[in-house]
């Protein structure tokens, strides 16, 4: 923890007067931004990007009018294994962006927002192996996983409760339908959103 601190005040310093300054202001606004990437592999050191989704909150609204929806060039990783799980196939990848242009085109659209997901810290270290060499920080972002915010609630009406905290079962329990196909990055980042609105102000889930 100390370490990122030191390192994140650091990027605020080399970065002051660059294009990315805006990143690291303190967010006063009442946006954040669900956010779901699709990759390659479960181990954080080793995936590569598949695609890239965002979609914006205001308040208790999902605007899924203002999102984010990318596509990548095929990464070399892209085996049989992985297209099991998120269903994107190489071809389905064609004329797909250029990396960097799509995390210039995603630090542009989250901002200095908040950043909240589901295992959101996963997707995070993801990014950062590839935003830092390429712009010279790691997101600083404050960031919120949607498992958490559920246990919470959840907890503090029932403390002995142990509630399932797979993705589906807390949509389940929130009565939020799941958008598109699971494993979709922007389904998934519109359902991610919908259930933390759900969770904002909605009742307290049962468990």
């Amino acid at each position: 923890m100390v370490l990122k601190t030191i390192r994140s005040a650091t990027d605020k310093w080399t970065q002051k007067d660059g294009e990315f300054s805006f990143l690291f202001e303190p967010y006063e606004g009442d946006e954040v931004v669900a956010l779901d990437c699709e990759m390659t592999d479960l181990d954080p050191q080793k995936a590569e990007l598949v695609s890239i989704a965002a979609v914006k909150i205001k308040g208790t609204q999902v605007l899924t009018s203002d999102k984010l929806d990318i596509k990548l060039q095929k990464p070399d990783s892209l085996t049989g294994d992985s297209i099991k799980i998120h269903r994107i196939r190489g071809v389905d990848l064609r004329g797909g962006e250029i990396l960097t242009d799509a995390l210039d085109q995603l630090l542009h659209f989250v901002g200095n927002r908040p950043i909240m997901g589901y295992y959101i810290n996963y997707d995070i270290t993801v990014l950062n192996r590839f935003i830092r060499p390429r712009f010279g920080f790691s997101l600083p972002n404050k960031t919120l996983e949607l498992s958490n915010c559920y246990l919470d609630k959840v907890r503090r009406a029932n403390p002995e409760l142990q509630p399932d905290l797979h993705f589906e079962k807390i949509a389940e329990k929130l009565g939020v339908p799941m958008v598109g196909e699971r494993h979709s990055a922007l389904g998934d980042a519109i359902t991610t959103a919908l259930m933390y609105v759900r969770l904002l102000k909605g009742p307290v889930p049962t468990c």
